[in-house]
């Protein structure tokens, strides 16, 4: 009756598909006519059109076979198992498409709230986009370990944006990083804020509690290699705040003896 040609028309499928539903056994194959053709009646039609609504619908090509001569009971049961199936797909789907969209809000994609508006601060004040980017990519470590901490944490830090010492000390931040000089002559002027920064830091309240972190020195450690990767002149950095005393500029803690 159909070639395989008006047959795929006919449900609304490709020939290929056709073809590789033959050779995967969902759809019989018919035997060539005496002009060596294939022929194809009004059952192939039907069968072909029920695998279609089938695989449109989600079910795989594997379970399709075996839908299609099971009972109404046990047709019944397998539709429900795919359905949840769907489900939870979908749910995913809309996780993913929900972490899609926050790509546009961009630094909000991995950090929560609180950091997002801190960073929009630093913004405000005139802090260049690598600084920022440098101290987002620094919060994604924390909120990553100590996820539970970030709102007591944020108010003493946004409250820090007020001081004009904070405020000069990310402003030559910005300007070292814009500077290709290898020993920049500011690095100085850097460690000197910094490690006053720290002194004050050590007794200021809505720090991360040090009993909390006492035993947890990887994300400092990760903190403090993050900033030698981002720019090298870290490592120097860290040398002069060690000459002053200071363990780092990631926490408010003296080393026991400071260098001569």
């Amino acid at each position: 009756m159909l070639t395989i040609g008006q047959l795929a028309a006919y449900a609304g499928v490709t020939v290929r598909a056709v073809r590789h539903y033959h050779q995967i056994g969902l759809l019989p194959e018919p035997e060539r006519d005496a002009s060596g053709y294939r022929r194809y009646g009004a059952t192939a039609v039907v069968s072909l059109i029920k695998i279609r609504t089938l695989a449109n619908s989600g079910v795989p090509l594997s379970q399709i076979g075996q839908m299609l001569e099971a009972d109404a009971s046990t047709f019944a049961e397998a539709v429900q198992r795919i359905d949840s199936h769907l489900r939870e797909g979908i749910e995913r789907l809309e996780i993913s498409r929900k972490q899609i969209a926050q790509l546009a809000a961009g630094d909000s994609l991995v950090l929560p709230p609180e950091v997002v508006v801190f960073l929009d601060r630093l913004r405000e004040i005139g802090v260049s986009e690598r600084v920022v980017e440098g101290e987002r990519d620094g919060w994604i470590l924390v909120a990553a370990r100590w996820p539970d901490s970030i709102r007591e944490v944020m108010p003493g830090k946004l409250a820090e944006l007020d001081d004009p010492q904070r405020v000069w000390l990310y402003r030559v931040l910005s300007e070292l990083s814009e500077s290709d000089a290898d020993d920049h002559p500011r690095l100085e002027e850097v460690a000197d804020l910094m490690a006053a920064g720290l002194a004050e830091q050590a007794h200021t309240s809505g720090e991360i509690n040090p009993g909390d972190v006492a035993h947890d020195g990887l994300p400092f450690d990760l903190l403090d290699a993050l900033a030698v990767e981002f720019d090298p002149r870290a490592e120097r950095l860290l040398g002069l705040l060690r000459e002053r005393g200071w363990v780092s500029w990631t926490r408010p803690e003296r080393l026991a003896e400071p260098p001569g």
